[in-house]
């Protein structure tokens, strides 16, 4: 079990929670994805280490910009 935390930006109310959530959380191998918008963090779950290039992209999907890891 792998767990990193990212700094995301432009998330500011619970529809962009779930919107980071969701994307990220249909990375395979991902087991839990939580955004939370008051602190700007995303807490990834996963089997194994994620590559952080998919982590990018999904979280650029869903219309928000990773920073990094946090």
């Amino acid at each position: 079990m792998s767990e990193a935390v990212y700094s995301v930006s432009g998330m500011t109310c619970g529809h962009c929670e779930s919107a980071v959530s969701k994307e990220v959380g249909a990375i395979p191998g991902v087991t839990s994805a939580t955004a939370v918008a008051s602190s700007g963090l995303l807490t990834i779950a996963s089997a194994q280490p994620l590559d952080e290039a998919a982590v990018r992209a999904a979280v650029d999907e869903a219309g928000y910009e990773l920073v990094g890891r946090a």
